[in-house]
């Protein structure tokens, strides 16, 4: 079976120290819950079941944790339906390679269109779907992302969003509004073709350039989403998270 999605889990979390120095960021509980937790429940909630997720900084947790299956867990009945294969580009290649990098190395799991998302982001309530699957892959882009509005932490937003849904690679003095990525997209395939097949090397390679040429071909679609999202990129906005309740 072809990879219906990918989380990516291999990032060090240097912002999080000390709280990352013995548990991965994708482990750290929001709410009574891992992080990675809400992203596999609600992906699961789509019908999206068959997953990838690729790791580098204590990636044997992150196994270690999904192969419970004898813990008690909320919602089990839809873990109980979850195949999840595993990257391991930490005991591959020494370390994590980069979003790009990591999602060419595990091209060879994954369908011709697929979900990615980050496993250190909170956004309780997005809704992964096959009607967004079945309009992008009619769509012929590339990529289709979901941006929101800027949080304090990134006033300057990332990309630009036009009216008729293109994202947009604006000039760094362009006066027009930009938005933040929110990790969240689907991607096709050959938007990653400039890199080997399976990444064999490990070469490391960042996912901006990428989407930026693809941007200035009109090859990615965009759509604003105003749910809550939270980059938990500090052990402030942890905190902060797990003060406050949905």
């Amino acid at each position: 079976m072809t990879i219906q999605a990918m989380i990516l889990a291999a990032g060090r979390g240097e912002r999080m120290r000390p709280l990352t120095d013995t548990t991965p960021k994708p482990l750290l509980s929001v709410r009574g819950k891992p992080l990675i937790d809400w992203h596999v429940e609600a992906l699961a909630r789509g019908g999206f079941t068959s997953l990838v997720i690729n790791t580098a900084w204590l990636g044997a947790q992150i196994e270690a944790h999904f192969s419970r299956h004898s813990d008690p867990q909320p919602n089990a009945h839809l873990r109980e339906s979850l195949s999840i294969s595993y990257s391991h580009e930490g005991a591959d290649f020494g370390g994590a390679l980069e979003t790009a990098g990591g999602i060419a190395r595990a091209l060879p799991l994954l369908g011709d269109v697929f979900w990615v998302l980050a496993g250190d982001v909170f956004v309780p309530g997005f809704a992964f779907s096959q009607a967004a699957v079945d309009r992008f892959s009619a769509s012929g882009k590339l990529a289709h992302l979901w941006l929101v509005p800027n949080p304090p932490h990134n006033p300057a937003g990332d990309f630009g969003l036009s009216a008729g849904g293109l994202a947009l690679n604006l000039a760094a003095d362009a006066n027009a509004p930009r938005l933040t990525f929110s990790t969240i997209a689907l991607y096709r395939r050959t938007l990653f073709d400039t890199l080997p097949f399976g990444n064999p090397q490990g070469a490391k390679a960042p996912l901006a350039p990428l989407l930026r040429r693809a941007m200035d071909n009109g090859q990615v679609s965009a759509e604003l989403y105003r749910g809550a999202w939270t980059d938990v990129g500090t052990p402030a906005r942890l905190s902060e998270l797990n003060e406050t309740s949905l």
